[in-house]
């Protein structure tokens, strides 16, 4: 790396600090709410309309043909490309724009971005918008520097990441809008500290469950068969017979907090009966269906976690005559690791170092992002998730963003880019 132009970067990003607050409450501000997917394309035009203004050529893409995108909530992307010197590596700053719903307990308006105490407050401040606003301003910053050796730089705002991301990054990777083909390094400024390089997460595989029974009156269940009854012999016997060995399985990969890098399961949603009914009817519950959210490691192939399921089901059909059930997938996503020796950890590790002097620490997500799809669907292997925010704030009401830790994360993914475009 050239020091005068990584010294002339860093100055530019503590000196745009006032703007990189602004833009991260300007992005706040748009309540870009998943599901269902509201204030999508404002958001997207507003981002592609800055970047324009920076020389960047902007495009968006609708992802058409995908049952998300509806007309009443249209799901726009918008990627804009920034090119130098093209013989140098292409590097894309890729954010979600979308947020989880705001739930309650909130002490201050969610979509106000309130700035107080060196924080800014609300919905998608850490997860992660300030994150977004950080790696714009990172990149924006890098171009003013005179003679700097850059190649290209994309950013991208993509939507869905927070139901699956499958009309946002899957859906540009899949047209073939990023893939290796033209992109070398992907960095997601998701929320997980300004001294640690995410470079991968654990898998998940979420399933349904469904139990069906026999209706009767319910002041003679003698005469029905009870689905919940049914679903309560599924829940037992995984609690007793399968919850205890997956404790005992521990990732060799950082997976961070400490107890997500144990194999777990949650039920994610029951419901049975006659669900839905604005007064209860007095009936044996005739169906009972649970959503079920299994993380596995990278050391268990998705066969053999399958199969435990299916062991499970056995042990309640032979336990219980009569057992009606069906099982259904909703979503698998492999486990994700980047490949060791990266360039782009590499990078990362040695800009925190110079940005934060200390060492960087490397960890893995306990829950999938979008490195899914730019790498199984893109073939792009140098992708990391490195952000400001903290990953315990992310989904929590008064959720919050500190404003020094935008500017450290800024100036880190501008010295590691202008590393990866140097060397």
């Amino acid at each position: 790396m050239i020091p005068n132009a990584r010294d002339t970067a860093l100055r530019l990003v503590a000196e745009a600090r006032d703007e990189l607050v602004e833009l991260t409450r300007d992005l706040v501000r748009f309540p870009t709410v998943n599901p269902p997917g509201e204030a999508y394309e404002p958001c997207a035009r507003f981002l592609g309309e800055r970047l324009a203004r920076g020389g960047f050529a902007v495009e968006y893409f609708e992802a058409t043909g995908r049952a998300e995108h509806t007309r009443a909530h249209p799901r726009v992307n918008v990627v804009a490309r920034r090119v130098v010197d093209p013989s140098r590596p292409t590097i894309h700053l890729n954010g979600h724009i979308d947020v989880v719903p705001v739930g309650t307990g909130w002490t201050l308006d969610p979509f106000a971005a309130t700035v107080r105490d060196g924080r800014i407050y609300g919905r998608g401040t850490a997860d992660m918008k300030g994150g977004l606003a950080a790696a714009i301003i990172a990149a924006e910053c890098l171009l003013r520097v005179p003679n700097a050796p850059i190649g290209t730089i994309e950013i991208s705002g993509t939507v869905d990441e927070e139901t699956g991301g499958l009309a946002g990054v899957a859906h540009l990777a899949e047209i073939g809008r990023l893939t290796s083909r033209s992109i070398h390094h992907v960095i997601i400024p998701e929320p997980l500290q300004v001294d640690r390089v995410c470079i991968g997460h654990r898998g998940v595989w979420w399933f349904d469950l469904v139990t069906t029974g026999r209706i009767a009156h319910g002041s003679m269940p003698f005469l029905g068969v009870s689905a919940i009854e049914h679903m309560g012999e599924i829940l037992h016997e995984l609690r007793e017979g399968l919850l205890p060995e997956l404790t005992r399985r521990v990732t060799a990969m950082p997976v961070v907090p400490e107890a997500s890098r144990r194999a777990t399961l949650n039920v994610n949603t029951i419901e049975g009966g006659q669900v839905g009914e604005a007064v209860q009817s007095p009936c044996v519950a005739h169906e009972c269906r649970a959503i079920f959210d299994r993380r596995f490691l990278v050391e268990e192939p998705i066969e053999a976690v399958r199969a435990e399921i299916d062991a499970v089901i056995e042990r309640v059909r032979r336990r219980v005559p009569g057992l009606d059930l069906t099982i259904a997938d909703r979503l698998l996503v492999h486990p994700m690791e980047t490949p060791r020796g990266s360039p782009l950890v590499a990078a990362l590790s040695s800009a925190i170092g110079d940005v934060l002097g200390r060492e960087a620490t490397l960890v893995a997500s306990p829950g999938t992002y979008d490195h899914k799809h730019f790498t199984r669907i893109g073939g792009i292997t140098n992708c990391v998730a490195y952000g400001p925010g903290v990953l315990e704030i992310s989904h929590q009401p008064d959720e919050w963003v500190g404003i020094d830790e935008l500017v450290q994360a800024a100036q880190v993914m501008a010295a590691a880019m202008l590393e990866l475009s140097h060397g």
